[in-house]
């Protein structure tokens, strides 16, 4: 059977459809019938579809019901068309087609250069842990004098450390020059810029002898038979932003050996590490890890404090 090409149709639904509803209808059977996959910021067809039609049209993307009857001109419809197609036909995860990724409601510039931000920690910083009322893991954010972030990729953590904590200079360290020209552009766009400074190196390499309060880390963590069968639009991310070696905590442990030397006295470390838990509580039987819990996750993100990663080796 042959596939039309993609101008043609999406030429076609340009033509035939008229309104938001019709689109966002249009794109989920379009991407339920490719059998895409999700899990860069969206998780169903739907949820996907949204963000792209929305965003295209410069529309609020967690406002859709004021618009969903609203016609679209030619040009808005070609628009749409043509992403949706190109969603399909490229495999490329949305926030690529877009140039834009959102965590905690802020957006950051992303492109292939850099992983798609959707790490938990960022949900983590914005919670009670970090100044909230109750248990804490950071009493008061402003006693915070600095933040290191390794492996920042688009430098997403590191701005939204800088809100979190409103005193603190911020360092974010990546091995990829080209992920740390996304994160320059993130950190000048975020108004932060006098607070946040980019390194690049591997792990602590570039820091000498500096201590922080507070490290943030969501290192690459697949391992390698999950590697292997990386479903397409996944592909589309850089492999080093995203490998971590046969078991995929080869770089979790380096830095589980580092930490506690670039640690304050109060420090701690908070690290992001994926569906490892079992081997790295059997791996380290005398370190607590505290698990910390989000809204979609349990057991992939730990916080430690600089004397529990003193006696790692």
């Amino acid at each position: 059977m042959t596939t039309p090409s993609t101008e043609h149709t999406a030429a076609t639904a340009a033509a035939e459809l008229s309104s938001i509803r019709d689109f966002l209808r249009y794109g989920v059977s379009r991407f339920n019938q490719a059998e895409l996959d999700y899990g860069h910021g969206t998780t169903t067809a739907f949820d996907e579809a949204v963000f792209l039609v929305l965003e295209t049209l410069h529309l609020p993307i967690d406002q859709l019901d004021p618009y969903l009857d609203a016609r679209l001109t030619l040009a808005e419809r070609q628009a749409v068309a043509n992403i949706l197609h190109a969603r399909v036909d490229t495999r490329k995860p949305a926030p690529y087609l877009l140039n834009k990724a959102y965590i905690q409601g802020i957006p950051f510039y992303v492109d292939e250069r850099v992983l798609i931000p959707r790490s938990f920690i960022g949900e983590l910083l914005y919670s009670d842990l970090f100044g909230g009322d109750d248990f804490t893991l950071v009493e008061d954010p402003t006693s915070v004098e600095r933040v290191l972030d390794l492996c920042t990729g688009s430098g997403c953590l590191a701005i939204l450390a800088a809100r979190i904590f409103p005193e603190a200079q911020v360092d974010a360290v990546d091995l990829s020059a080209d992920a740390l020209e996304v994160a320059k552009r993130n950190v000048a766009d975020s108004g932060f810029g006098d607070r946040i400074t980019l390194h690049q190196g591997d792990l602590f390499a570039p820091l000498k002898n500096r201590k922080y309060d507070v490290i943030i880390t969501n290192p690459p963590y697949v391992d390698a038979e999950a590697m292997d069968a990386l479903p397409a639009e996944f592909r589309h991310e850089p492999s080093m932003a995203l490998a971590g070696g046969d078991d995929g905590l080869d770089i979790v442990r380096r830095i589980l050996k580092e930490s506690a030397k670039h640690l304050t006295p109060e420090g701690g470390l908070i690290c992001e590490f994926g569906t490892g838990r079992e081997i790295l509580e059997a791996d380290y039987p005398n370190l607590d890890f505290f698990w910390l819990e989000t809204a979609n996750s349990f057991g992939e993100v730990f916080w430690l404090t600089r004397d529990q990663l003193k006696g790692v080796k």
